[in-house]
Parts: structure tokens; sequence; C-alpha cells
């Protein structure tokens, strides 16, 4: 029993240590991500791309300074709000799909070409993940953390030197030359615009789209953040390569979500997709309610094997609604949305579970299916009115046609 209470300790305070970490990140990243990535539709995409990884290459450095000379704990939260300045992964991702949907010309395309994003995303964090307890086995941690620096000096000169930007030298030069009253006036415009010269039509879509989006994000991340902690307790007790094998494991749930819309949108409405989606969450979710072996946990990536498709199908359901001229506005309505869910939702779970891991510590899981509610019951009411997809696809031609029309 007092080994029992002393590892319930352990895991509250961890929970509460990684909430507190979150927000220190998060507060200076939302505004990055909304300015960076909404100046995109300007100034282009690549600043979205190089920040981040900058703040990743300062986080990197750091981690193995710390690890080696044995610095207090304290010092990452000043290496997260550092990253957090630099855009961290909001910044990142938004400006990627901003870059993605930009040069994407063929609509029904642009929900694969988004989903292989997430494919890359979760296949690399899988492979991170399985690889990670063998590198802090064998070689530490400071070591692990210098051949992570490593690879980000290898993304930052690819991004610099081999990427196109989506804008051309002379609109940079023209941002320049204008005041800076002027540029921040430009800078929050975007988003502004987005909302106040749309039709009401387009408008309600956004939204509707966007909190459809943020419930799902916030249970989703919410639930899965807790997996490490759910696996470190008792009666499962894993070690960190097991952790790791469970981390991996979510590589193959990457592999089927992106299977799954490739084919699936050939034959459904991206609607039907995210539904879906939402009831292979809720499925994998009850499941590991109840896991209590290792073999049970390992299968609850049976029923989750289309957990991640309404991600990219959403955001391709919202890259849709909006110009090409809009595309970094809508995005960064996104990464900001993201920051501020992954927070809010890793926060309130991890507050959660360090209350109810006592008495039933899967407790968690179920509030988190639970609350798939919310989404789902926005996407029947979309069903129910007549903004179904089909006039997703709509809105971008006829306001197009409109502006022509009035040109001429």
């Amino acid at each position: 029993m007092p080994f029992l209470h002393f590892v319930m300790e352990v895991q509250e305070k961890a929970s509460l240590f990684n909430m507190q970490l979150d927000l220190t990140r998060a507060i200076p990243s939302l505004t990055v991500a909304f300015v960076i990535v909404a100046n995109g539709d300007r100034q282009g995409h690549k600043r979205s791309l190089v920040l981040p990884s900058v703040g990743a290459l300062i986080s990197g450095i750091s981690f193995t300074a710390i690890s080696y000379f044995s610095l207090s704990l304290s010092v990452l939260f000043a290496v997260a709000f550092v990253t957090g300045l630099f855009g961290s992964l909001a910044t990142f991702l938004g400006g990627g799909f901003a870059y993605i949907a930009e040069e994407c010309h063929d609509e029904k395309q642009k929900t694969t070409r988004i989903a292989v994003v997430d494919l890359i995303f979760g296949v690399v964090s899988g492979l991170a993940g399985l690889l990670s307890g063998y590198f802090l086995r064998e070689l530490g941690f400071a070591w692990t953390f210098v051949i992570a620096s490593l690879l980000h000096v290898i993304n930052i000169i690819y991004i610099i030197f081999f990427l196109e930007d989506t804008i051309g030298v002379s609109q940079l030069q023209h941002d320049i030359s204008v005041s800076w009253k002027e540029l921040i006036r430009e800078t929050f415009s975007g988003v502004y615009m987005l909302f106040k010269t749309a039709p009401y039509k387009k408008r309600i879509l956004i939204i509707v789209l966007l909190f459809t989006f943020m419930t799902y994000l916030f249970t989703m991340l919410g639930g899965s953040s807790l997996f490490t902690l759910y696996e470190l307790d008792e009666p499962l007790c894993w070690s960190e390569v097991y952790i790791g094998y469970g981390a991996a494991a979510f590589t193959s749930v990457s592999l089927t979500s992106f299977l799954g819309v490739y084919l699936f949108s050939k034959c459904l409405k991206d609607i039907y997709i995210v539904f879906i989606g939402i009831f292979s969450y809720v499925g994998g979710m009850v499941m590991a309610a109840f896991a209590k072996t290792t073999l049970l946990m390992f299968l609850v990536r049976i029923p989750s094997l289309f957990c991640f498709m309404p991600i990219p199908v959403l955001r391709s359901m919202l890259s849709k609604v909006v110009l090409t001229s809009e595309q970094g506005a809508v995005f960064a309505c996104i990464a900001c949305l993201e920051v501020v869910t992954s927070t809010l939702s890793i926060s309130v779970f991890n507050i959660i579970y360090a209350t109810t891991v006592a008495w039933f510590s899967g407790f968690s899981f179920l509030l988190s299916a639970g609350l798939c509610l919310i989404p789902l019951s926005v996407l029947c009411w979309l069903l129910c009115t007549s903004w179904n997809g089909e006039d997703l696809a709509l809105l971008v031609p006829e306001e197009v046609s409109s502006i022509e029309s009035a040109d001429s």
C-alpha cells in the first residue's frame, strides 16, 4: 500500500507538471501562430515553417544541456516559453497545411494531400516513440537530444534553401516598404475580413466546422494524452520499451486512418468520413477504460483504426469553404484553436486523471468518449439542414463568379 500510494502521488505530480509546461508554451505560441500563419497569404508560408524549426532546435540544445549538466527542472519552463515565442508546433503545422492548400488547385485531391501530412506526422511520431526507449537506454538523455537537434538542423537547411515560397519577391518588397502601422493593420485584417465580408451562410459554416474541429480535438487529445500515465500505473506497469511500443502502435492507426480517408473519399461525402472516425475513437476509448492487461491495451488500437480521420477531413472541409487568398487566414484560426484546445484538453484531462486515478483510472477515457457526443450532435445538425458537403464545394465558385461579375 505505501508503494501504491507513492506511485499515485508521482502520477498526480507528473500530470500537474505537464499541465504547467503546456500553459507556459501555449500563451506566447497562440499570438505567434495567429500572426505568422495569417500573414502567410501575403508574405509566404516559409516563415511559418522556419521559425518553429529554429525554436525546436533551441529546445533540443537546451534539453541536451539540462540532461548533461543535471540542471534544475525549472529551466524547462524557460525553454517552453522560448519555444512558444517561435510559434511551436501549431505554427509549423498551420503553415504547412496552408502551404499545401494554397498549392493544391484540385479540390478532390485536397483532402488526400492534407491527410498525407497527418500520416507523415503520425508515422514519424510513432517511429520516434518506438526508438526513444532504446535511445534512452543505450545513449542516455543527452545524446538522444543531440541527435534530435541535428535532425532539426537538416530540416532548417532544407526549408531555407530548397523549399520554394508561395509568393514572389515583388510582394515581399512591397510588404517591406509599407509602414509599421499599415503592416500591423494588414496582419490582423485577414482573419477579420474572412468573417466580415463573407456571406452569412459561409460564416455559419466556418464557425460550425471550427467548433466541430475544436470539440473533437479536445476530446481526442485529452484522452490520448493520458495513455502513458495509464500504462505506467498498475496493473500494467510498462517499462520504457513497452511505452515505446505503445506509442509506435499509433503509427498503424495513422496509416489506417490515411487509407480510410483515401478510400472513403472516393465514395462518401466528407461529413460521413468524420462520423466514422469519431465512432472509431469512441470504441477505442471505451475499450481502453477497462484494459487491465498488456495484450488488451495493445488491442485498443483495433477499434481506433480510423480515429485520426476527422482531423484532416475537417481541415479540408474548412479549406474548401474559403478562397485561395484566404487559406492562411482560415489555417491561422485552426492553428490558434489547436493551441488553445490542446492546452485546455491536456490540462483538464490531467487534472481529472489526477483526481480520479485513485478510485478508477479509466474514468477519463469514458469521459473522453462521452464528450464526443458534442461534435456528433453538430454533425447531425448539419446533415438535417441543407448545408451539406455539396454546398461546401459550391460556395467558393459562387463567390468567385460574383466577384468577377462585379469587376466587369
